[in-house]
């Protein structure tokens, strides 16, 4: 019994698909992440010991400034990291020593390993302005005995009010808050397995209310939120006693 032939409609309804379908794959790639400016910032050029030009350091709570932030080298910055017992100091020499500096030789550290656990980190940087965007920093998670590690900053409209992704080593895993007032809510979670002997990838993608947040590359939040709809400054954040290193903070403004 001869099979039925296909008829010219479903054969041009095929092209259509294989011919269309890539091509709208594409132009959906194309549009989360075309730039039309960019800015990355490396630390080299900036004097070690001090705050990058543009960097504002927020408060804290009780008036504080918000972390010790400064540009490092990090391949000498042994001698600035203090109150370390012998095992957490033993440990971060040989990942000091062991691990490549993304863009060395400066790298941008909060050091201030104390710190109450409401105490949130922030730095701003004053010269961003940015609604739509690529955002993407590598870190070093330190030491940190009630918190580790650290995250990305965005769409800030002061230092108590901002969104943030952070990735925390000693919870394993990768979260999305927003920041009204000081208060921070969670908003998204995602379990991973964070090393503390090794250089990550924190990125996020903004595009309007949507937010898609990626781990060493990998993708692993993906969410909408409609608190700040407006563009604001980006910035870097740890948390209480959270010491971390960050190099090559990466901005690229989408259409």
């Amino acid at each position: 019994m001869r099979k039925p032939r296909k008829s010219s409609s479903s054969k041009t309804k095929l092209t259509f698909l294989l011919f269309f379908i890539p091509i709208l794959l594409f132009v959906t790639i194309v549009s989360w992440a075309n730039p039309k400016f960019k800015k990355k910032w490396n630390f080299d050029s900036e004097m070690a010991g001090t705050l990058p030009k543009n960097f504002i350091v927020g408060k804290l709570v009780d008036g504080r400034s918000a972390g010790k932030w400064q540009v490092i080298d990090m391949k000498t910055s042994m001698n600035l990291l203090d109150k370390l017992d012998q095992r957490d100091y033993t440990r971060v020499r040989k990942v000091l020593q062991n691990s490549e500096v993304p863009s060395g030789p400066h790298v941008f550290a909060q050091l201030k390993n104390w710190g109450y656990f409401t105490d949130f980190n922030v730095v701003l940087v004053a010269e961003t302005n940015a609604t739509n965007f690529d955002l993407k920093v590598s870190f070093l998670a330190v030491a940190g005995r009630g918190d580790m590690g650290g995250g990305l900053i965005w769409r800030a409209q002061d230092h108590k009010n901002y969104y943030i992704a952070r990735a925390n080593p000693l919870e394993q895993n990768i979260r999305f808050y927003h920041v009204v007032n000081g208060v921070r809510h969670e908003l998204g979670n995602f379990n991973h397995i964070i090393s503390i002997k090794a250089w990550q990838t924190l990125r996020v993608v903004a595009r309007g209310n949507r937010f898609k947040i990626f781990f060493n590359e990998q993708p692993v939040i993906d969410i909408s939120d409609q608190t700040f709809q407006a563009g604001g400054k980006i910035g870097l954040w740890t948390k209480a006693d959270a010491l971390t290193y960050f190099d090559d903070l990466q901005l690229s403004i989408l259409d």
